[in-house]
């Protein structure tokens, strides 16, 4: 369960709502004209958030990675440096041109 809290409010009871938060653990959702904004949580759960959205993002990656393994596995290595050789050379060619 959470409490839900306007933002003039925590103002007022900072110190109340601190105390809860990290001695009971209860969550608080921060409104700001009754709209969510954010939320205070324990530290701890706060890193196990991060940890997790970590967790995601390297996942992501992964699936990425594998999906550029399957589509590039018909070309061989000789291939793919030829192909970004070119792409740098190219690259160098436009940035040269520039003023």
């Amino acid at each position: 369960m959470q409490k839900i809290i306007g933002v003039t409010e925590l103002q007022r009871s900072f110190r109340a709502v601190f105390d809860e938060v990290t001695r009971d653990r209860m969550p608080y959702v921060l409104t700001r004209g009754s709209r969510p904004e954010a939320a205070i949580i324990p530290y701890d759960e706060f890193v196990r958030f991060l940890t997790w959205k970590e967790q995601e993002v390297v996942a992501e990656y992964d699936r990425a990675m594998l999906r550029l393994a399957e589509r590039n596995a018909n070309y061989d290595d000789d291939e793919i440096d030829a192909d970004v050789d070119a792409a740098v050379t190219e690259v160098r060619y436009q940035q040269a041109r520039q003023p």
